[in-house]
């Protein structure tokens, strides 16, 4: 396993990264570009994932990266909520709101996962050595 050095080489984070890219492509449908609203909220949503993984990491403590780990899930549980209203109003197909919403429950997991690591472990953080 090699060792983290940056945000970017955080899994969580290139997977949150790809599906950003993703809702930004169903975006572009020419049904969604309508829903002015729902792209802003769909687009904050999926950007806040990975934003606050960054923000997080680049805090240096624990407690602090825990807290930003938490807002991106929330952020996360918010985009698949979105992914909902763009099927049910015919933006996306199902197949894509298919691999979306599992890609978003697959990355809650692994934020799920990584806060239970932080919690549990001895290293609290650049600022406290």
């Amino acid at each position: 396993m090699s060792k983290v050095q940056r945000f970017e080489d955080l899994k969580v984070w290139q997977s949150s990264r790809v599906l950003c890219k993703m809702i930004h492509g169903f975006t572009l449908n020419p049904e969604f570009c309508k829903d002015f609203k729902l792209i802003s909220q769909i687009k904050s949503s999926s950007g806040s994932v990975m934003d606050n993984i960054a923000e997080g990491y680049e805090r240096d403590g624990n407690k602090e990266f825990i807290q930003f780990l938490s807002i991106s899930k929330g952020s996360c549980g918010e985009c698949r909520s979105q992914l909902y209203r763009a099927l049910d109003n015919g933006y996306i197909s199902e197949a894509e709101f298919k691999k979306a919403s599992e890609m978003a429950i697959e990355i809650s997991k692994m934020l799920s996962g990584f806060m239970d690591y932080l919690h549990e472990s001895e290293l609290k953080g650049k600022k406290f050595k």
